[in-house]
């Protein structure tokens, strides 16, 4: 199919793109990778009357890396931050997440801050950025305001963003010292949307004790959806923390709902035992980080 009549913009500046989302109202949308929109467009699912190209717009291409964390422009295509050896250094989740993401052509021109922005609940990026606490940058009418991930994520494709706001970057919070992340999902075929997927962050003190652990569940919720394992695993060391009572946490928050792909009890028990592998990843991250590399009596092998 072909998609409905629009009308093209390709503004040379941010307050000349913000202007014209402005004017449209909620008939414009904004293009910058397209991996989302198009498709949609063509299906006829979205019909914009007014299509904001952001692509020529300068400074949104870069990825900036701070002790703090990493800051992603709206341009920066997700292959070209899942080869940032830096970012991925200082948050190596981005990097877990982005190699799940659909596949390699969709990455080479789709954007991170774009799917983030598309908020769909089966994505990763959203995920990533619920989990770390991150936040978007975002520019409308009346200035730039900061959203938490707390805030941005309403419901399924649908963001705190107002109307006429254009996202300009989503920021990444490094992990505390001593914490290690991993990423894991079930999908029917490599690239499709996974039936559930799980992203974990295990924290350890000097004792090789779990001090923090949080999981972020997509596909299985309106929204990413985290869940604080504190009361499952803190305090035990990570070959003895009990990961059934923190897959109890998930099942006990989790909303997943039957569709063509799975069932909802499957995606429960998926849920159920990717909270138990991503914790597991995480937690031997987490020892490599805080003891260094090589075996460690503490080590994951008794968790799985």
């Amino acid at each position: 199919m072909k998609p409905s009549a629009f009308t093209y913009h390709a503004p040379t500046s941010l307050d000349d793109a913000v202007r014209v989302l402005a004017e449209a109202g909620p008939d414009g949308k904004v293009l910058a990778g397209g991996q989302s929109l198009i498709p949609m467009m063509n299906m006829r699912l979205a019909a914009p009357a007014v299509l904001v190209d952001i692509n020529r717009l300068p400074g949104l291409d870069a990825v900036r890396v701070d002790t703090g964390g990493v800051r992603v422009g709206a341009l920066v295509r997700h292959t070209d931050l899942e080869d940032d050896a830096q970012a991925a250094r200082t948050v190596p989740l981005l990097r877990q997440g982005l190699r799940l993401v659909a596949h390699p052509v969709i990455r080479n021109r789709g954007t991170t801050v774009g799917s983030i922005v598309h908020a769909d609940p089966s994505a990763e990026m959203p995920a990533v950025l619920a989990l770390l606490g991150g936040s978007m940058e975002v520019r409308g009418p009346s200035g730039t305001r900061s959203v938490g991930a707390a805030d941005f994520f309403t419901g399924p494709l649908e963001t705190g963003m107002a109307e006429g706001e254009i996202a300009v970057s989503a920021y990444f919070p490094r992990p505390a010292p001593g914490s290690g992340t991993a990423f894991v999902e079930i999908a029917r075929r490599s690239g499709d949307y996974a039936m559930c997927g799980v992203a974990a962050v295990v924290t350890l003190d000097a004792d090789l004790r779990i001090t923090a652990a949080r999981c972020c569940y997509i596909s299985v919720a309106p929204v990413p959806l985290v869940v604080d394992m504190a009361e499952a695993v803190v305090g035990a060391v990570p070959a003895s923390a009990d990961l059934s009572a923190a897959a109890d946490l998930a099942a006990d928050r989790i909303e997943p709902e039957d569709d063509i792909h799975a069932s909802a009890d499957y995606r429960a028990h998926l849920a159920r035992v990717l909270t138990e592998r991503a914790l597991a990843e995480a937690a031997e991250a987490a020892l490599r980080e805080t003891a260094g590399p090589g075996p460690h009596t503490t080590g994951i092998g008794a968790m799985r």
